[in-house]
């Protein structure tokens, strides 16, 4: 939380709260009931985070998780255009990395899941339910193809744009 200081000649001693802007509109504003499991895909809800723990027996709570909240909703946290002529003779090696990366990240962190591939005219879209999982992959397309990357982070929105391009 960050102090706004608005002292004024009348009342030099006050200065008030205010609430800092919570970027992710998705983010829980408070702590979960534990344990609290996802309908959806079963992730639970224990010690502060979401995870693919079982839920200890017994009484349990049911919540969507933010994830599953936004593949519902079809709002993506992040996007990644992948284009150029090079990808109609790579497109299963390029699926394969962005589902084995997806893959790893989802293991130790549920809520970074792909949500769509969607096949483009000129390429391949893939949105996702967080910021960091199309940056990831969209590295690991460089570092093993070395092609054109560009990013966009739109801090207001909590929403990552990225393209990578390579035509040969």
């Amino acid at each position: 939380m960050s102090k706004v200081d608005d002292r004024t000649p009348q009342n030099p001693k006050r200065i008030r709260n205010v609430q800092e802007r919570r970027h992710d509109p998705y983010k829980l504003r408070g702590k979960l009931r534990e344990p609290t499991v996802c309908p959806q895909c079963g992730a639970s809800y224990q010690n502060g985070r979401w995870t693919w723990e079982k839920a200890p027996t017994g009484e349990t709570n049911s919540q969507l998780c933010q994830a599953c909240q936004r593949i519902k909703d079809r709002y993506p946290a992040g996007e990644l255009a992948i284009q150029g002529n090079f990808i109609a003779a790579h497109k299963q090696e390029i699926l394969n990395l962005a589902k084995n990366i997806e893959e790893a990240e989802k293991a130790a962190h549920p809520l970074n899941r792909l949500m769509d591939i969607e096949d483009l005219d000129d390429g391949l879209r893939i949105t996702t339910t967080d910021i960091h999982l199309p940056r990831r992959i969209a590295e690991a397309l460089n570092d093993a193809w070395n092609g054109e990357l560009d990013m966009h982070y739109d801090e207001e929105g909590y929403f990552i744009r990225l393209a990578w391009r390579r035509d040969d």
